[in-house]
């Protein structure tokens, strides 16, 4: 390979990084601070030693170019409402009074004033606050905490360059402020809001920033011609500024399509493309586009969202191949590596053998800066790193880890019969409420309660070896008798046993199935302060025993109400694992689903009448491109429906989903076919409700009443109101009373609290239908 002129040196950057630190520094002093047991200066001081512990190491790594801006206390959608000024009203005097608790109000809300709502960010398990707008929204420029950032980083001695949220994509991302007519399209603000933009890059400008990156994903999305044409304008306009840095605008998670040559043709300084999986097709469209001459492409050939170790001679190869499609050429991730762990070398229980096929964000940095050497130097000068490569990747390809013969030949006999109920729904809901006997708008939990300390330093104690597993047991078999009587006093119809021995919804089956592996430190940020470990599927997937059938039952013998069985379903084991990428997603999703297949019908043998399989990753794993939709939910829904088929009529399968656009997948509900589906909607208002009356769906339904991402404890009458919502959409016998989502990161007086208000709300409107 032809080695990039001198002249023309490649730089390796990155769009952004995991935020908490390698212990989850970050987390730890925001959580002591909500608990008034850290001051404000000392949580800032901690959050500005993390960005220059990370900037050094970045620079240490060999990174020519760091990021800022991309670091958050919350959410960087959140950090760019601040940076335009769009503070709701009910938000504003906090806000004005202390911006720090202010922000956080933002995002959690207090006792008396509910937070922003929240949704997923694009197909990933990140969440983000929605920006809430209406035709009243007055814009103003705060770069203050962007041009701090910047200039720490300046200060060590390094190259940076800010990240900002573009300004098309937070207008796509935002919806109509409570009160403003739902028909409201927050685009039409795109003339205002371009001169905060143009002041934040004139202030970063001013602070010394070369280049600004603008990151635009939703242009990545279908878009109409209006959508494009807006977009054309705004980087028209910005990219004509006469005061601004150099601008940078970032795409990821697919292929720009129609938005490609708009951008292409802008006036604006240099792209950054996607170029992993499906976007790999940005290759051929910039070709036909005619490349970017004149400008700077920064090229995402390391995928930013798996953990698999990356091809660097394909990637070399593909490096090659843009050289002569633009001015300069550099070396990326495909997007931020905030959603991968931070480091695998520190990963002890995992085979050594099996560690070589890992790339975590510190590796992946140290693929990009190979990468970029080898673009600069030649393949020769990164001989012996492409060696290695080359044996770690035909290690794994060869390894009899990977394929089980037994579980694809299982997999292979399915047969449609299988992914159907012997009988249909209305059959099955007049089996189901002869067997239950449950009165009108049944209440109940979405499974988990909380986690208490004593619990989790008794989970510390039995991985440390300091606790044997029969005095673990016993701890558990404890939490599970109070959670069990908390419940029948507070008056709940239908019970779960709360979920005490499981350290995560996915992470707790994965660490029982064959295929799976767990990481000790792989944190990766879901929202705000609450990290998971996602597992890495790295073989075949099998269920050796039962996983939760003897916790269920133990459970069910406390009490004489039904006693739901919980289970994690596949398309959610898939979206918040890694999943292997030599292994088309619908095939995984199949063994999987024969894995919670074999459970579901354990569970309902040990007498359990009510099996909940969550799913709330249906709709956050959708395909970005329209095209690309139905091949998904085909497959996907059949997994649910393999998973759920073997029951008899009188079983109720319940399913739960949360903080997602519902009204995208409203047809794939339906063909779940569950007997009963909870769903978040205290936040979105009770939307969901009236989308699904819309859909004409048939079966029950439990919107949430109980924003459990949020302190606030909601009073009865604010249950009622939701309710009484609910109710003018939903007939009364087909709708459940429920919080949005599990209760593991809720205190108990919260929960306590806000269960008896959410039975004493049911109570009031059984009333009121006699």
């Amino acid at each position: 390979m032809t080695a990039q002129p001198a002249a023309a040196a490649v730089r390796a950057t990155v769009h952004g990084y995991p935020r908490q630190g390698s212990d989850r520094q970050l987390k730890k002093a925001i959580e002591r601070y909500w608990k008034g047991r850290l001051d404000a200066d000392t949580l800032l001081a901690t959050a500005a030693e993390l960005r220059a512990t990370t900037w050094r190491q970045l620079a240490d790594a060999g990174l020519d170019e760091v990021p800022t801006g991309d670091f958050s206390l919350y959410d960087q959608v959140l950090d760019t409402s601040v940076m335009v000024g769009a503070i709701p009203p009910r938000h504003r005097a906090a806000f004005d009074a202390d911006p720090l608790d202010g922000y956080f109000a933002m995002a959690r809300g207090t006792q008396d004033v509910a937070p922003l709502e929240m949704t997923k960010w694009f197909d990933t398990n990140y969440h983000y606050l929605v920006p809430e707008l209406g035709p009243d929204t007055v814009f103003s420029a705060d770069s203050g905490r962007q041009c701090a950032e910047f200039a720490e980083a300046l200060a060590l001695g390094l190259t940076a360059r800010p990240v900002l949220v573009g300004p098309v994509t937070y207008l796509l991302l935002a919806k109509p402020a409570p009160g403003v007519d739902e028909d409201f399209e927050p685009l039409t603000l795109l003339d205002r809001l371009l001169p905060v933009y143009a002041e934040v890059l004139a202030d970063l400008r001013a602070r010394g920033a070369e280049w600004v990156q603008l990151d635009e994903p939703a242009l990545v999305q279908d878009r109409t011609p209006a959508e494009l044409s807006a977009a054309e304008r705004a980087y028209r306009e910005l990219g004509t500024l006469t005061d601004r840095p150099r601008l940078l605008v970032a795409s990821y998670f697919d292929r720009l399509g129609a938005a490609l040559p708009v951008l292409a043709k802008a006036p604006i300084d240099g792209l950054a493309l996607d170029l992993t999986g499906p976007a790999a097709r940005n290759l051929d469209d910039l070709a036909a586009a005619g490349g970017l001459p004149g400008k700077r492409l920064v090229a995402g050939v390391v995928n930013g969202r798996n953990v698999w170790i990356n091809d660097l001679e394909r990637s070399l190869a593909t490096l090659a191949t843009l050289l002569g499609l633009a001015d300069r050429v550099d070396v990326a991730a495909s997007c931020s590596l905030l959603h991968v762990p931070l480091d695998a070398s520190v990963e002890r229980d995992i085979d050594p053998q099996i560690l070589r096929w890992l790339s975590f964000a510190r590796q992946k940095v140290s693929e990009i800066v190979t990468l970029a050497r080898g673009l600069t130097q030649g393949a020769d000068a990164i001989g012996a790193q492409l060696a290695a490569n080359r044996a770690d990747l035909a290690s794994r390809s060869g390894s009899p880890i990977t394929r089980d013969p037994a579980v694809r030949a299982r997999a292979a006999a399915v047969t449609p019969a299988d992914t159907r109920r012997p009988e249909p729904y209305p059959r099955r809901a007049t089996a189901q409420r002869a067997r239950l006997a449950l009165p009108p708008l049944p209440t109940t939990t979405i499974g988990s309660f909380p986690q208490t300390t004593e619990l989790r330093a008794a989970r510390a104690e039995l991985r440390a070896g300091r606790l044997e597993a029969a005095g673990y047991e016993e701890r558990v078999r404890e939490e599970i008798r109070e959670t069990i009587s908390f419940q029948e006093k507070a008056g709940l119809d239908v019970l779960v046993h709360g979920e005490p021995e499981r350290n995560d919804m996915v992470q707790y089956f994965a660490e029982q199935l064959t295929g799976y592996l767990a990481t000790q430190h792989g944190w990766v940020q879901s929202y705000g302060t609450r990290y998971v470990r996602p597992p890495i599927l790295a073989g075949d997937i099998s269920r050796p025993t039962p996983m939760t059938v003897e916790w269920t039952r133990y459970a069910q013998s406390l009490t004489d109400r039904p006693v739901k069985g919980m289970l994690t379903g596949p398309v959610t084991m898939l979206a918040w694992s890694f999943v292997r990428d030599d292994l088309p997603r619908a095939e995984t999703a199949r063994q999987v689903a024969l894995a919670l297949r074999d459970e579901v019908v354990d569970l309902e043998a040990a007498g359990t009448a009510v099996i909940q399989v969550d799913e709330p990753a249906l709709r956050e794993t959708l395909p970005l491109r329209a095209a690309d939709q139905p091949a998904y939910l085909d497959w996907a829904t059949e997994a649910f429906r393999l998973t759920t088929g073997g029951v008899r009529a009188e079983t109720q399968i319940h399913t739960h989903m949360c903080y997602a656009e519902f009204g995208d997948i409203l047809q794939a509900i339906d063909d779940l076919d569950a007997d009963v589906i909870s769903l978040e909607a205290t936040r979105s208002h009770m939307r969901v409700a009236d989308e699904l009356a819309a859909a004409r769906y048939p079966r029950e339904v439990g919107p949430g009443v109980y924003d459990i991402h949020s302190p606030r404890v909601p009073d009865g009458e604010e249950i009622v109101g939701l309710l009484r919502a609910g109710l003018a959409a939903i007939p009364p016998e087909r709708l459940w009373v429920n919080p949005d989502c599990g209760l593991k990161t809720r205190a108990w007086p919260e929960v306590r609290d806000a269960l008896t208000h959410l039975v004493e709300a049911a109570r009031t409107l059984r009333a009121e239908l006699v």
